[in-house]
This record gives structure tokens, C-alpha cells and sequence, in this order.
């Protein structure tokens, strides 16, 4: 039996109706449907999905951001459409199997023992012989013998005009192969209902008939109104809660496409502690979350550990550990001036939380976002120290070091941890927000010089760049903040070109020494951003605004011999700079050695980068205090079990369509005539059929062949 890829035809009703019905049991209207499905899928694969809409203007730009969000794409798995064409596809396969699940069943029943003798010498695969048996045993002896080796076996007595009658034995085995087709189908329809069960099709039909609606708001949770929560004893639902240490929760967030739905919870949540274990990477490799549930009506506890891939369970709702967060980690901060207006202060927040800050006339809202605790780099190749995060794939690195040469340019990674850090948002009137990474502790970049790492990014997708600030004896920053104000004082700067001119010019040539004063003097005003080579220009100071001087001032011709003349003068005036501010705050004098001149050589150009901070300071961590808080996938999934059978039967029907062969096989006997001699002997011929050849199948028919016909005749005869 071949399995047709039409519908099912109906005789009566009006034209519309059957073609609707004849186009959607084809298979033909399945397999497209599929195809889409596989489609949508990958769209939802690469894709990221449920991300806020900024994201995609930021990715994709705004034309297509916007067909993204009106055609779903971002969402795809809870699209409408995506599950209308689900529903499709679950009814068309379910008649498709309707269809042919009866032709399949009869056709067990179907041995095609009244095949004509004559077309078996059509076949491909056949053999002749004669028998040393009548026909009547010959067939009997057949068929048992077929029957021993799991056929199943029917015998057909056939008259012959002026001959003892003829037998046609026919047989047929692998029979599962068309078990096959109906498991696997079956298969489809069963995940496809298992996926709308678990989907949000339950979740929002309650939007649609039960009253229910979005909720696009912020806030918190105890304050959103009721017709935007679900009930406990929703059948369907899956979402994601946020517990910190020591709290309770028992309302957990369904993403939708456009907002989200709050599902009440038949029982609360308690973190009583959560641990987490890091891999030398910084990767984690253990989430855990020590918990007790307490259910809301009678109060009982059950006290429960739940790790990545062991989930707890309890009235119905599986609880998975999905990652975690921070879960309110006090933290306080300490200002760094990066603006000769801007003065140090303290602050003090909390993670998740903002706090209102000024900048003379401007008001900016301070975000608190993250605190992190352990910042593995890799200090190995060359982007050590760069603050870049070591799980990023550096495909042409990773290509480079698998391929080509033995001597591979690859270096093997040093992995090390550089300490907390804080993430924070400066956000200004306009909403417009800039994101900041400092590390709390000075980082040795591997030259010998620890610094302090600032990261600023305009955009979430892009890396962090970051200013460097060397840190001093003390293994603090007081160093470059003191060297800064001095730079800032017209009188600090006044004294460093006098002690730079008293050291560096001949007593007996006071013309030189009134020009180099000038020269020092000019020099230090625009490095410390006094004075300006533009009037409108937006950034002042540090070697931007040395370099805009020669380009206004030097003939190209001499700008060379003249910039390493400056910029020598400009070192040794700086370096009494430095000493000065040391001296101001009671510190005693840098001797002039190599390390001295490490430090200001960084110090001088974290000064010069400063004028490109695109903040009036930068903010320290001095103290926090963590707080961890789990989140946890909830959902109670009814379709699990369905999807699971589902997968049970594709698996065996799978292996039934590709391993299990459907054979037939007929042997038809007739007696050899009186006038031959033979009045005993049997003449045989065999056909055998197969709907998949192979040399399996070819070494079967051999084996049959040699079985079957071998002749009982007494060779003595």
C-alpha cells in the first residue's frame, strides 16, 4: 500500500467546503505548514527574543525595528499566527492519519494471495525449481517454515484444468514499518498539542474572554490592579520570580509582547541562602538555592534545594533555578572630580535604586545597576587588563590558534581576578543615560603599573572603554586627584614653572630663563586647559589641546624638532607639578628615578583622557554590603507529559520507517505432468518483494531461496 499525498474527498456540500477539506487532510498542506513552523523557528533562534524595543533600534535601526514588532517577530513563539498555524497543523496531520490509519490497519489483513501466477515472473527477485513433493505438502512444508521465522503466512488451493490443484503460498512480514507512519505522525500531533497547552494560547485567552489585560506600567508588584494578575488555579503558565536572601515572594512575571501578566503562585517562596561557585574562568558551575515553600492557605512548609537541572516540585509546579541577580546590595560611593568645577562627595544607594545628583545647573538621576563581586580577565594575550570580559569569542583569535602552523601566535590565557566592581547610570534631563564600570581595586596591567580601570559605553551593545588612573604609593587615587587640583590652581602652576626654571636654566643667561618661563608657562596653561587654542572649542586641555597649539603656531616644516622640545619642557614642569601637590598634602617629593617617572608618565595621561570624560566625575566603590537573590523559572505545564509520549512515538516511528523493511513473498506450486515421469515432483516459483532494497534484503532472498526450495527428491532415483 503507497500512502497518497491527497485529501480526503468529500462527495456531498458545497464546492468551497470540500476543497477546504480535501486541501487541509493533504499532506502536501501539512509538509508546507511545516515548513513555515521550521522557518518561524529559526527567525526565533536568531532573533533575540522578548528584548526591550530599544535594543532592536539600536541593532536593526527603526524601519526595521518597527516591521519586527508589528509582524511579532520578536516574540515569535507566542504569536498568534505562529500558534493559528500550530492549530493548522495539528488538524491537518490528525486527517492525514485519519485518512490513512484504516488503509494501513486492512491492509494487515492484505496477503495479495490472488496474484496471477504469471505475473511473478515479473519480479526482479524470483527463482524456480522443482520440488520432490506434491504440491499439497510442498505448501504446507512452506508455510510452516515461513511461520517459524515470523511470517505471517496464507495458503490458497487453486484448481487446474486436468492437473491435481496448484497452491499459491503467500506471506508478508515488517508489517511495523507502517506502524511507522502512524506513530511518527501521531508524534506531530502530539507535540503540537503539547506546545499549545504549555504555550500562552491558555494564557491569552483569558486576555481575550476572562477580563484579563496587560499590564505596561512600573511600580511595585503589590500595586498592580487585579485584572492584570492570573488566578493560582490558571492550568498553564510559565514565568520567572525574583526572591533575594531572607525574603519571600509568591507572584511571578509572564513576558508578554507587550507588557507583562503578574500569575499568583498557590504557595510563597523563601531563599534562606543562596551559593554560588565560580569555575577558575568566572564562569559559574553551581547555582544553588537552599528554600522553604510555605503554602498560602494551611500554612504548611516544605523545605526544598533546587540547582541547575534538578528543579522541585510542588502542587503541580515545577521550579527551576534559572540564574540570579542582586537582590538589593547596599552600596557607597565615593566622587572623583574629572571637572575643575566638580567637588568630591559621598553617596550612598542601593542596587536597583537611583539617587538625584546636580552638576551646577544640570540634574542628573544617579542608577545604581549592578555590583559585581568577581571580575575574572585574561591578562595573558594582548587585551589583558583592557576590562573586556574573557567569555567573549574572539573568532579570528580562536581561528588563528586551531589552524595553520604549529607555532601557533596564540598565547595560553592568565586568568586572574581583579576584584568588585560597580556598574551604575548617570542620566541627564533628557533621559538620555551613559553607562559606568569602576573597578573598586587597582589592577597591575602586567607592565608594572597598577591602575584603576573606569569603563564608560554610550550604548548596552557596545564594549566598555576605559580611562586608566595610576595608583600611587598608597594604592590609592589621591595621587592623580591631587596632581589634577594642582593643575587646576593658577599659583601651584606659577611655583612649578619657577622651580622648573631655577633647576633647568644658567644663572648667567637670564634672557634664556625669562624665555623658557614663557615657554613652560604657555605650555602648562594649555595642558591644564587655562588657556585655549580655539575659543569655541569644546575640550580644553591635556596633549589635544598641545597638538591644536603646534598646528596653529609651527610650521609644519619644525614641528617635529619644536614638539620633542615642548613636550620635554611640559614632562619636567608636570613632574614639579606632581611634587608640589605631594608636598601640599604632606607627602615628601618623588625622587627622580625610573618608577617616579612611570607614574607620572601614566598619571599624565590620565589627566590628558580625562578631558574626554563625558562625566564631571567618577564614582568609587568604598563599601557595600551584598545582598543575593535567586530567580527561579516557575510553570506548571500540563502538555509535558503529552510532548513526552510524543517524543516516544516519533523515536519508534522513526525507527520503524528507516529499519524495519515491509516484505512480501509468494511461492506458487503445480504438479509436473504423468508424461514427464514426474508424477510426484513439484514444480515452484518464487517472487519476492521489498520496499526498500538493499544487500540486506538481497542476502534474505538467497537465504529464502536456498530455505524454501531446496528439493527432497532421492538422488538414486
Amino acid at each position: 500500500m503507497s500512502v497518497s499525498t491527497h485529501g480526503l474527498r468529500v462527495r456531498r456540500g458545497p464546492q468551497a467546503v470540500r476543497a477546504a477539506v480535501e486541501l487541509f487532510s493533504s499532506m502536501r498542506f501539512a509538509i508546507a505548514l511545516l515548513t513555515v513552523i521550521c522557518i518561524a523557528s529559526i527567525i526565533g533562534t536568531v532573533l533575540k527574543q522578548h528584548e526591550p524595543f530599544g535594543n532592536y533600534v539600536n541593532q536593526f535601526g527603526p524601519f526595521w525595528a518597527q516591521v519586527f514588532r508589528a509582524a511579532l517577530l520578536d516574540a515569535v513563539y507566542s504569536a498568534w499566527w505562529f500558534l493559528l498555524i500550530l492549530l493548522f497543523l495539528v488538524i491537518s496531520t490528525s486527517l492525514c492519519v485519519a485518512r490513512n490509519t484504516p488503509r494501513i490497519l486492512a491492509d494487515f489483513k492484505v496477503y495479495k494471495e490472488d496474484i496471477r501466477a504469471q505475473s511473478l515472473k515479473a519480479f526482479g527477485q524470483r527463482a524456480e525449481a522443482v520440488l520432490g513433493e506434491t504440491p499439497g505438502t510442498a505448501a504446507n512444508r512452506i508455510g510452516q517454515l515461513l511461520a517459524g521465522g515470523g511470517w505471517k503466512v496464507k495458503l490458497q488451493r487453486r484448481d487446474l484444468p486436468g492437473k491435481e490443484g496448484g497452491w499459491m503460498v503467500a506471506a508478508r512480514a515488517g508489517g511495523a514499518h507502517k506502524l511507522g507512519y502512524i506513530a511518527a505522525h501521531s508524534a506531530i500531533v502530539l507535540v503540537c498539542i503539547g506546545g499549545l497547552l504549555d504555550g500562552d494560547l491558555i494564557v491569552r485567552a483569558q486576555t481575550w474572554f476572562n477580563g484579563k489585560s496587560v499590564f505596561t506600567g512600573g511600580g511595585m508588584i503589590s500595586d498592580v490592579a487585579p485584572q492584570h494578575r492570573l488566578s493560582p488555579n490558571n492550568p498553564t503558565f510559565r514565568g520567572n520570580i525574583l526572591v533575594p536572601e531572607g525574603g519571600q515572594a509568591s507572584t511571578a512575571i509572564l513576558n508578554q509582547s507587550n507588557g507583562v501578566l503578574l500569575q499568583e503562585l498557590p504557595f510563597s517562596i523563601e531563599l534562606k541562602k543562596f551559593i554560588v561557585d565560580y569555575y577558575s574562568t568566572g564562569m559559574p558551575k553551581l547555582f544553588a538555592s537552599e528554600v522553604v515553600l510555605h503554602d498560602r492557605v494551611t500554612g504548611e512548609q516544605k523545605p526544598a534545594r533546587i540547582e541547575v537541572n534538578h528543579p522541585a516540585s510542588w502542587k503541580g509546579i515545577e521550579i527551576y533555578q534559572s540564574s540570579f541577580d542582586d537582590g538589593g546590595s547596599t552600596v557607597k560611593l565615593k566622587s572623583v572630580p574629572m571637572a575643575a568645577a566638580a567637588k568630591p562627595f559621598e553617596v550612598e544607594g542601593t542596587i536597583g535604586s537611583s539617587s538625584e545628583l546636580s552638576n551646577g545647573q544640570e540634574k542628573l538621576t544617579l542608577e545604581y545597576t549592578a555590583l559585581r563581586l568577581i571580575n575574572v580577565e585574561n591578562f595573558g594575550g594582548p587585551q589583558g587588563g583592557s576590562g573586556a570580559d574573557v567569555r567573549k569569542v574572539d573568532l579570528g583569535h580562536e581561528l588563528q590558534s586551531r589552524l595553520g602552523a604549529a607555532n601557533k601566535v596564540n598565547k595560553p590565557k592568565v586568568l586572574r581576578n581583579i576584584g568588585p566592581s560597580i556598574g551604575y547610570k548617570l542620566r541627564d534631563a533628557a533621559g538620555q543615560a551613559r553607562e559606568y564600570q569602576n573597578y573598586m581595586v587597582p589592577v597591575d596591567t602586567g607592565d608594572g603599573t597598577a591602575v584603576f580601570l573606569l569603563g564608560v559605553r554610550d550604548k548596552p551593545e557596545e564594549a566598555f572603554r576605559y580611562l586608566r588612573v595610576p595608583a600611587d604609593d598608597n594604592g590609592a587615587m589621591d595621587g592623580f586627584v591631587n596632581m589634577r587640583a594642582a593643575l587646576g590652581d593658577a599659583d601651584m602652576r606659577v611655583k612649578a614653572v619657577d622651580r622648573y626654571v631655577a633647576r633647568a636654566s644658567d644663572p648667567k643667561r637670564p634672557e634664556l630663563a625669562e624665555q623658557l618661563r614663557t615657554s613652560a608657562t604657555r605650555a602648562l596653561a594649555l595642558f591644564a586647559g587655562a588657556e585655549r587654542v580655539k575659543p569655541d572649542s569644546t575640550r580644553s586641555g591635556g596633549w589635544q589641546a598641545i597638538a591644536e597649539f603646534m598646528e596653529a603656531n609651527v610650521p609644519e616644516a619644525e614641528r617635529e624638532r619644536a614638539g620633542t622640545v615642548l613636550v620635554r619642557i611640559l614632562n619636567d614642569v608636570l613632574f614639579e607639578t606632581l611634587n608640589l601637590s605631594r608636598e601640599k598634602a604632606g607627602l615628601a617629593a618623588l625622587p627622580p628615578d625610573e618608577k617616579s617617572q612611570t607614574f607620572l608618565t601614566q598619571a599624565v595621561l590620565a589627566i590628558s583622557d580625562a578631558a574626554f570624560y563625558p562625566a564631571p566625575m567618577a564614582l568609587m566603590l568604598t563599601d557595600f554590603k551584598q545582598v543575593q537573590a535567586s530567580v527561579f523559572q516557575v510553570a506548571r505545564a500540563p502538555g509535558k507529559n503529552v510532548v513526552y509520549l510524543g517524543c516516544l512515538l516519533l523515536i519508534v516511528g522513526i525507527f520503524a520507517m528507516l529499519y524495519v523493511r515491509e516484505r512480501r513473498l509468494w511461492v506458487w506450486l503445480t504438479p509436473v505432468g504423468e508424461a514427464d515421469g514426474q508424477a510426484n515432483d513439484t514444480s515452484a516459483t518464487m517472487a519476492f518483494s521489498v520496499n526498500r532494497k538493499t544487500m540486506d534484503s538481497d542476502r534474505e532472498f538467497e537465504h529464502l531461496k536456498d530455505k524454501l526450495l531446496a528439493t527432497h527428491k532421492d538422488p538414486a532415483s
